[in-house]
């Protein structure tokens, strides 16, 4: 790809516009950024070792927290250098690399919470068929299938974008490597990259999204079936994080990337993409460790034990 190109590396505008307010945003971020990494680790390691929670719908968050860190690490680092560094450049192939993992790891989380959805649909429509529908071999197959899908469609992506020519500016109006910014810089007719991108953007996010919501539809009617107001608030309760955390994922990734790179707007998109960079990673350990009684006595029993642990010491 680097023969092609006159380009060897790209600059990172990033928040450069605001002067004096990169240092507070480095402080915000930063905090941000911890929390987000030891909310997904403390996620990870209560499903790990309570073994009440070894159960699919906790693997699959499991497997999604573990996504969500590597998400944050491939963008969060470097932004946060950035904030810091006059030297906000990216060579060709960091850059490329970047978005392909980026994009692998967005898939995979988009992927992930349509396979969740199932699981709530199985859970509360099927419940005499649920430990076959989701058998730990199923679960394992289907995790395995939403990260193999989600690098695939990363490679083509990322190839449909790197396999341009860059020519004329490298200045990235980002604060990382995504598509719009980086293909507005190509120096040739874009139009067919962008349309397969646009229909594989497209198929990501809307055919999950449909997916989710005939399950939902299912989830409702089965719900309202259930005689007692307990059990209906039981069943309901179940599905309100993943509900939280689809709403605010799927609507800011569609606001960005089911569009032509044409309508890019750069500040409006760096608001939202930060949304769906920070704040959905965030969102996860946060909604699913307040809302679920489960896991907040799974984490009281780790606390409990690492306490008594200490005492014997």
């Amino acid at each position: 790809m680097a023969n092609s190109s006159s380009v060897t590396e790209f600059l990172l505008l990033g928040f450069s516009s605001l002067g004096d307010l990169q240092l507070v945003l480095f402080v915000v971020f930063l905090c941000l950024y911890l929390i987000i990494l030891s909310g997904n680790i403390i996620i990870v390691s209560v499903i790990r070792l309570d073994c009440s929670l070894h159960t699919p719908m906790y693997f699959f968050l499991g497997v999604l927290s573990i996504s969500e860190i590597f998400y944050t690490i491939v963008i969060l680092p470097k932004m946060l250098i950035n904030l810091l560094s006059v030297f906000r450049t990216l060579s060709f192939v960091s850059c490329a690399t970047q978005m392909f993992f980026f994009l692998g790891f967005a898939v995979t989380n988009c992927l992930l919470l349509g396979v969740m959805g199932y699981d709530r649909y199985a859970a509360i429509c099927q419940p005499l068929h649920y430990p076959i529908l989701m058998s730990w071999r199923v679960c394992g197959q289907l995790a395995a299938t939403c990260v193999v899908s989600g690098f695939l469609i990363s490679l083509l992506g990322t190839t449909l974008v790197f396999s341009l020519p860059f020519c004329g500016s490298n200045k990235v109006n980002h604060y990382f490597c995504d598509i719009s910014p980086v293909i507005r810089l190509a120096c040739a007719e874009s139009y067919t990259n962008e349309l397969v991108i646009f229909i594989c953007g497209v198929l990501v996010l809307l055919v999950p999204l449909i997916f989710i919501c005939i399950s939902y539809g299912f989830i409702v009617h089965t719900i309202l079936k259930i005689p007692s107001a307990e059990g209906k608030r039981k069943s309901f309760s179940t599905c309100a994080s993943h509900l939280i955390v689809v709403i605010v994922h799927y609507g800011c990734a569609s606001f960005v990337y089911l569009r032509p790179s044409a309508k890019y707007t750069s500040g409006k998109d760096r608001l939202v993409t930060v949304t769906y960079t920070i704040i959905t990673p965030l969102l996860n350990p946060m909604v699913y460790s307040l809302r679920n009684k489960d896991v907040q006595l799974a984490i009281w029993k780790m606390i409990g034990r690492s306490g008594f642990s200490l005492k014997t010491l």
